[in-house]
C-alpha cells in the first residue's frame, strides 16, 4: 500500500496516537470553522434572480461582485464570464462563442427560473478593440456609443430567444462604478 503524505496530527491520529497538542489543534480548527460567515445554501435547481454576464478582465471582477452585493444578489444569480461580456455574445469576431452563451442562458432559465439578465461590460475593453477596432473605443463617447450598439443587439437577440426575461445593461469603470445604459 502506498502511503499518502499528510500532516503529522492526522498521521498520529490514524495510528491511534493521541496527543494533547493534536487535540487542541483539531479543536481550534473546528471552532474556527464554526465562526466562518454562513453563506446561503441554495439548491442547484430553484428560483434565482438573474444571470450576470461580464467580461474576463481581472480588473473588473471585484467591481462586478461589489455591484451584485449592493443589489443583494450574492448567491442569487448564475454567471457567465466571457471576453467582452455582451461583445463576446454578439460580435462577429467571436461567432464561435455565441451558441455557448445562449445555451447557458437557456439552461439557467430552465434550472434556476431566472427573471433577468444583467450585463456588465467595462471601459477600456480589449475584446472591444479586437472585435471593432481601436477607433471604436478611442474616446469615452465612442466607447459608450459602441456599448449602446452592442447592448441593443444583445437585447434584440435575447428578446428573440428568451422573450420573458428582463434585461439590464451597464458599463463598469475600472474604478468599479457601474453606469446603467439602455
Amino acid at each position: 500500500m502506498t502511503a499518502i503524505a499528510t500532516c503529522t496530527c492526522c498521521t498520529d491520529f490514524a495510528r491511534g496516537h493521541f496527543s494533547r497538542r493534536g487535540f487542541l489543534q483539531a479543536s481550534a480548527a473546528g471552532a474556527a470553522a464554526l465562526t466562518l460567515p454562513a453563506f446561503p445554501a441554495f439548491a442547484a435547481e430553484g428560483k434565482y434572480e438573474a444571470m450576470v454576464l461580464s467580461c474576463i478582465d481581472p480588473r473588473t471582477q471585484e467591481g462586478v461582485r461589489q455591484s451584485m452585493l449592493k443589489r443583494h444578489l450574492i448567491g442569487k444569480y448564475s454567471q457567465v464570464i466571457l471576453a467582452g461580456g455582451a461583445i463576446g455574445v454578439v460580435a462577429p469576431a467571436f461567432q464561435d462563442w455565441h451558441k455557448a452563451f445562449w445555451d447557458n442562458l437557456a439552461a439557467s432559465v430552465q434550472l434556476h427560473a431566472i427573471k433577468k439578465v444583467i450585463v456588465i461590460n467595462h471601459r477600456d475593453c480589449g475584446a472591444a478593440r479586437i472585435a471593432y477596432g481601436a477607433d471604436a473605443i478611442k474616446s469615452r463617447d465612442a466607447e459608450t456609443a459602441l456599448h449602446r450598439k452592442v447592448f441593443a443587439e444583445f437585447r434584440k437577440e435575447c428578446g428573440d430567444k428568451q422573450p420573458k426575461l428582463g434585461i439590464e445593461t451597464g458599463i463598469i469603470s475600472l474604478q468599479g462604478r457601474v453606469e446603467m445604459l439602455a
